[in-house]
């Protein structure tokens, strides 16, 4: 049964990204399809969400990476809400911007201001070029998130320099109540901090993968 669904930003999550390492190597995991990663449609992105929420284990958790943030965060107020065991928001990007260039965006905007209605943790980087800190910092508290410093780390995607990143199913089950699957897999850093990852590694496109 699917216990972690992972839902990916503008563009989707390609092979080397950490969202595609992670639904790869996981049985109990599956990365959550759209018919089409860059054109966003919140209505549609919404309802292929749900679907496999419905057909998820109760309590599933999802993990989004930027757009994929604000997609979450549109689930409050729906049924399918009721299934959700909590949310890792990772690398959330700043929506106005990204409507510039691509006007679909904007809906999504309407599911920053609302609490959530289920456990989250928000991660940010100090360096993402898409949201910044003091930002996410703000959004975090809207969103009622705890909120997981990174450091510099980019946009926390293959442009800044990430992988698999073993740090991402620990936190995630930190959300589930269950404790770290082992020693080595505890998170480097604690709340308020983070590690530092390739400097000058940014994303070049606009909240891309």
């Amino acid at each position: 049964m699917i216990e972690t669904l992972i839902v990916p930003g503008l563009n989707g999550s390609p092979a080397g990204h950490w969202q595609h390492h992670w639904a790869a190597g996981d049985a109990g995991a599956e990365l959550v399809e759209q018919e089409d990663w860059t054109k966003p449609d919140l209505d549609h992105w919404l309802h292929a969400l749900e679907a496999r929420i419905e057909a998820s284990a109760p309590g599933v958790i999802l993990v989004a990476h930027s757009l994929g943030c604000a997609l979450v965060a549109a689930l409050a107020g729906r049924p399918a809400v009721s299934h959700v065991g909590g949310a890792l928001l990772v690398a959330p990007a700043d929506l106005g911007a990204l409507a510039d260039r691509h006007p679909g965006v904007r809906a999504f905007s309407r599911a920053e201001s609302s609490p959530l209605p289920f456990a989250s943790i928000l991660v940010a980087s100090r360096n993402d070029p898409f949201m910044s800190f003091s930002a996410a910092e703000r959004q975090a508290a809207r969103w009622g998130s705890a909120l997981y410093d990174l450091g510099e780390a980019g946009h926390v995607n293959i442009a800044s320099g990430h992988g698999p990143w073993d740090d991402a199913p620990v936190l995630a089950d930190g959300l589930r109540g269950r404790r770290a699957r082992s020693p080595a897999a505890t998170p480097r850093r604690h709340w308020g901090s983070g590690p530092s990852w390739p400097a000058g590694a940014h994303d070049s496109g606009l909240g891309v993968n």
